[in-house]
């Protein structure tokens, strides 16, 4: 039996305030927003939509921070067929009802192509408004499948692996570790909704003995828990956005059920601002569906230039490759393309573009588009299972199970 609650609604003081604050200061302000560089001639408009103040904002900002840079060090290398990238910014905050509005001001600003760096409910309903305002778009860190799906999604493209992947995944995981009963404790949020139909539906493998729910500014989940541990999972996996519900989370299982395996999605493995949020120890065992694997070579790469630009203690993330790589195959696009001007041509260029080799995911990883596969991931090679040490930092695979990897 499925069981399901929905929490209490106090904001976690200080907790969330921290976690706010970061967000805002991760994301781009005026004094991170590109120039022309070395570049010439007249600017290719890019039209972001990022969630800097919705629930969404714990990851878009820091996609965003890096879609920025991207931007610049294209710019500071000559541009785009000699021309500079101008990026143009609106906000929807997660809220599928704005983002009709938000995609036609980004065109009437004159973009060209689209990065949707918002929640997966709010993405889903862009499609049809792409579909009327006839230009491509990339979802950077989008991670359900059905946003690249029919109908409407001739426009419309994603990189990393999707849900679906992660369920066959964790399943292995499940198995490897003698997992068969599971309890799901998830936020409230409209993007988490829509990522647990997908996934929770994938999880044949197990049987859900208990669902529990809390609100995403939930200031206690210590009922939850408690229900979730009367019914005597073998393990427990965390669905959120991350943010303060995903570290309320952790501390209050550590506390009330250590000793079960814990799993979560990739959020709080992708927002080192809430690492050290978490009680002491309170994040260690816990383990994450990753993308970034240190021994990529592109990987290294990208960390070595944001730690030049952010500082040393910079953590980098799958956001952060994910928005990275986004960038630059819209940049191999119009190059492919010849101009940005015609969206059609824009749009087969995008489907065009195979075996890119991505900054995230193992080494041989790579992405690849056509007019039937919107979903750039070539196989499972972009997922790691990544579990944290006692530091409440990631301290690498987790040694039990690793999703297979060929070519």
């Amino acid at each position: 039996m499925v069981v399901s609650r929905i929490g209490s609604t106090g904001l976690a003081a200080g907790l969330a305030a921290l976690l706010a604050l970061t967000a805002c200061g991760g994301g781009g302000g005026d004094s991170d927003k590109p120039t022309d560089g070395t570049a010439s001639g007249a600017p290719i408009i890019i039209g972001m939509d990022e969630d800097s103040t919705g629930p969404g904002a714990s990851y878009s900002t820091i996609a965003g921070k890096t879609i920025r840079l991207a931007v610049q060090d294209i710019n500071d290398k000559g541009g785009v067929l000699g021309r500079p990238l101008r990026l143009v910014v609106e906000n929807d905050e997660s809220d599928p009802t704005k983002v009709p509005a938000v995609l036609q001001k980004l065109s009437g600003q004159g973009a060209k192509a689209l990065l949707l760096q918002s929640g997966s409910a709010a993405i889903m309903q862009a499609k049809s408004t792409l579909t009327q305002l006839k230009l491509p778009a990339i979802a950077p860190t989008g991670v359900t499948a059905t946003l690249v799906e029919p109908p409407n999604n001739e426009l419309i493209y994603m990189l990393a692996n999707t849900t679906a992947d992660w369920a066959e995944v964790y399943c292995g995981a499940f198995k490897a570790a003698n997992i068969s009963k599971l309890g799901v404790l998830t936020d409230d949020t409209t993007t988490i909704a829509a990522l647990n139909k997908s996934l929770l539906g994938g999880l044949s493998c197990v049987t859900v003995v208990a669902t529990e729910k809390g609100a995403a500014n939930a200031s206690d989940l210590s009922a939850q828990v408690a229900r979730l541990k009367n019914a005597n999972p073998d393990a427990v996996l965390v669905t959120s956005v991350g943010g303060s519900f995903e570290v309320l989370a952790q501390n209050t299982l550590a506390r009330q059920f250590s000793g079960k395996p814990r799993f979560s999605l990739a959020s709080i493995g992708n927002q080192p601002s809430s690492w050290k949020l978490a009680n002491a120890g309170a994040l260690k065992g816990l383990i994450f569906m990753g993308s970034i694997n240190s021994e990529n070579p592109r990987t290294q790469a990208l960390t070595k230039l944001l730690k030049e630009k952010n500082g040393d203690d910079y953590e980098v993330t799958a956001y952060d490759a994910q928005a990275w790589d986004s960038v630059q195959l819209l940049k191999l696009a119009i190059e492919k393309a010849g101009g940005p001007d015609d969206p059609a041509k824009l749009n087969a260029a995008i489907q065009g573009i195979t075996g890119y080799q991505a900054a995230f995911g193992q080494g041989n990883f790579t992405l690849s588009f056509s007019a039937t596969k919107h979903l750039g991931a070539d196989g499972l090679c972009g997922l790691s299972l990544i579990e944290f040490g006692d530091d409440n930092k990631p301290k690498g695979p987790w040694s039990t199970f690793q999703p297979p990897c060929s070519g």
